[in-house]
């Protein structure tokens, strides 16, 4: 019995000692590792998908404060371009002036080339397309350069386009061969065309009779007295305020009381109209037969054909005076045309002083012609004399 319990006292240590020694070697070294695969396991925990733990959410609130933070630097880069409002502002200020006047027009213009037979007159056009020495230079000067300023047109309810600029190019380009020329497109309304029809020509014409003037510049005053009925705004804004026969004035760089002179001559029978623009009857002198009825009128025109003669203005004032009391008539019209007219007003050239320089068949109307183109001649001449003696004169 004592040696069992001797042996049973000997294992019992033995068993004992080495089992802490076991149980701590292992335990310490295995749970070290474990401890280090568990932390990197940590990361899988964020699949948790519906309550993700407190340090998650701040650190979800904390990128989202970042993000705010971001849009009102995108908002401050945006308040900058707020200053181009200015720009939007200026905008429509170029877009005021498009009601009175060709500005804006402009851009949108393009040229384009026309058939001829598309092109028509304008309607009551007061001047006349003639067949002179000045349509034979512009046909020259289309057959080497061509057209160079397109025409003016608008398009026609009927077809095709009316001519509101440009008659003489037409005609020119007619017979220079062409079947085309350029041309700018607009749409105008009667009372516009009419102001640029006349303006243009008044412009740009070198000769102008006294008839095409006076129809013409007519045809503007009516224009604009339209205009001016009107509350469209269509007049120029400069112009407000002001009469229409000052507007014709001032846009044609004429006095008032020159415009309606002219105006006035419409009054002439056509007759009279035409020795006026034959320089057969003075300006002033038709002037005041223009207030002479109708009926007298044709007898004076009948009487300077006959006399080969026209009346003083003096003579033409009393006309007009017995014409306002009724008592004006053929015979009485005969017999101041063959008063002697006053000693400023006439020069007498016997014939046998003409018949030096004229044929025995020419007539004194074309003797009185001629002298009068050799005098203008010859004041052209002096002119062109006078001006280099001035420019001595002012170097000295």
């Amino acid at each position: 019995m004592k040696e069992k319990k001797a042996e049973e006292r000997a294992a019992a240590p033995g068993v004992e000692k080495p089992d802490p020694a076991k149980t701590e070697k292992p335990e310490k070294q295995p749970e070290a590792p474990k401890k280090a695969e568990e932390k990197p396991k940590e990361p899988e925990q964020p699949k948790r998908r519906g309550r993700p733990p407190k340090a998650d959410k701040d650190k979800a609130a904390a990128p989202k404060s970042k993000a705010p933070a971001q849009k009102p630097e995108k908002t401050v880069k945006k308040e900058p371009e707020k200053k181009t409002a200015p720009t939007i502002q200026t905008a429509p200020t170029p877009k005021g002036p498009e009601k009175p006047q060709d500005a804006p027009r402009r851009g949108k213009e393009q040229i384009v080339y026309i058939k001829l037979n598309e092109l028509h007159a304008f309607k009551n056009h007061p001047f006349e397309v003639r067949d002179d020495e000045e349509m034979r230079a512009m046909v020259s000067s289309v057959k080497d350069k061509g057209v160079t300023q397109p025409a003016i047109v608008r398009p026609r309810e009927d077809g095709g386009y009316e001519i509101v600029s440009g008659h003489r190019r037409q005609k020119a380009s007619e017979l220079a061969g062409y079947a085309d020329m350029p041309c700018i497109v607009r749409n105008l309304t009667d009372d516009e065309a009419i102001t640029q029809m006349v303006e243009d020509n008044l412009n740009q014409r070198e000769e102008i009779l006294p008839s095409e003037r006076a129809k013409a510049l007519k045809m503007q005053l009516e224009a604009i007295k339209h205009q001016g009925s009107r509350t469209s705004g269509q007049i120029d804004p400069k112009d407000a305020g002001k009469r229409s026969n000052e507007i014709v004035a001032e846009r044609n760089k004429m006095a008032v009381k020159q415009v309606q002179r002219y105006i006035r001559l419409n009054e002439l029978v056509p007759d009279l109209m035409k020795l006026m623009d034959e320089k057969k009857l003075g300006f002033t002198t038709a002037v005041e037969l223009s207030y002479v009825s109708k009926k007298n009128q044709n007898y004076i025109a009948v009487a300077i054909d006959s006399q080969q003669s026209s009346p003083s203005q003096a003579q033409a004032k009393r006309m007009r005076e017995l014409d306002e009391k009724k008592l004006l008539n053929g015979d009485v019209i005969d017999g101041i045309m063959m008063e002697d007219k006053k000693e400023v007003d006439k020069v007498i050239l016997t014939g046998a002083e003409l018949s030096k320089y004229f044929g025995k068949e020419t007539t004194p109307r074309e003797m009185k012609d001629q002298i009068i183109k050799l005098l203008d001649d010859w004041k052209g001449q002096q002119k062109e004399h006078e001006k280099p003696e001035k420019k001595n004169e002012q170097e000295k």
